[in-house]
């Protein structure tokens, strides 16, 4: 079953009289329990990409459909209610709050979809326990190492069980050691059955995901499955 089906998504910005078309008629699906990893150079339209599939952003034109729910259709209150309970986002950055301890951080989704006490209570306590920082839920980020931090990321990311998690550049700020630490705990959850998109520069973490695709000035050049490339029509 697909999560995820774009067709002919485009995608264009203009500033000061210039038009600038990011995206050129992007044709895409997404199957349940996939791992999409996205490559290509600085500039080629991953970003932007990815800022349309997690909602942040919207096509030029083209269509968008998520688990069987027509993006188009949506108001901006109903694309932040979609984001918060369907996608999961893990940044390069991280993203967490210093003020708050872990257990809080990652709590922060529930909270907004205003959860009960005890479903948060589990909600977080299973997705810290998924990702072995359980025994952290009281401390600051500020005294946790990059991966560390970064597996607190992906905790809040999947305490709801997201349709389709997305994430970008997540071993970009980690040492090499973190950074294969955190690229085999989502190989995990991939292996549970959680959709991952990520965009990544780094080439040999592409090996971690089922599909690959290759981006060139707004276009997909290439798709690379099982080993084996093939042309993208």
């Amino acid at each position: 079953m697909s999560v995820v089906e774009l067709k002919n998504i485009t995608k264009k910005y203009s500033a000061k009289g210039i038009e600038t078309l990011a995206l050129k008629g992007i044709n895409l699906n997404i199957d349940e329990g996939e791992f999409l990893a996205i490559t290509g150079p600085s500039g080629c339209g991953k970003s932007t990409l990815l800022s349309i599939l997690g909602l942040i952003d919207e096509p030029t034109s083209g269509s968008y459909t998520l688990a069987n729910l027509n993006t188009a259709a949506l108001s901006p209150n109903e694309r932040a209610q979609v984001r918060n309970r369907h996608i999961g986002f893990v940044f390069q950055s991280f993203n967490l709050i210093d003020r708050l301890n872990v257990f809080e951080n990652v709590a922060l989704p529930s909270r907004y979809r205003r959860d009960t006490s005890d479903v948060i209570e589990q909600t977080v306590m299973q997705a810290l326990d998924s990702v072995g920082m359980k025994p952290y839920l009281k401390k600051s980020p500020a005294h946790l190492s990059g991966g560390q931090q970064q597996r607190v990321a992906i905790a809040r990311a999947i305490a709801s069980s997201p349709e389709l998690l997305v994430v970008d550049e997540p071993t970009g700020n980690l040492d090499s050691v973190s950074g294969d630490q955190v690229m085999a705990l989502l190989a995990t959850l991939n292996a549970a059955g959680t959709t991952i998109v990520m965009v990544t520069h780094n080439d040999s973490y592409t090996r971690y995901a089922s599909r690959r695709l290759s981006l060139l000035d707004g276009q997909i050049t290439a798709c690379t499955t099982e080993g084996l490339p093939r042309a993208f029509a």
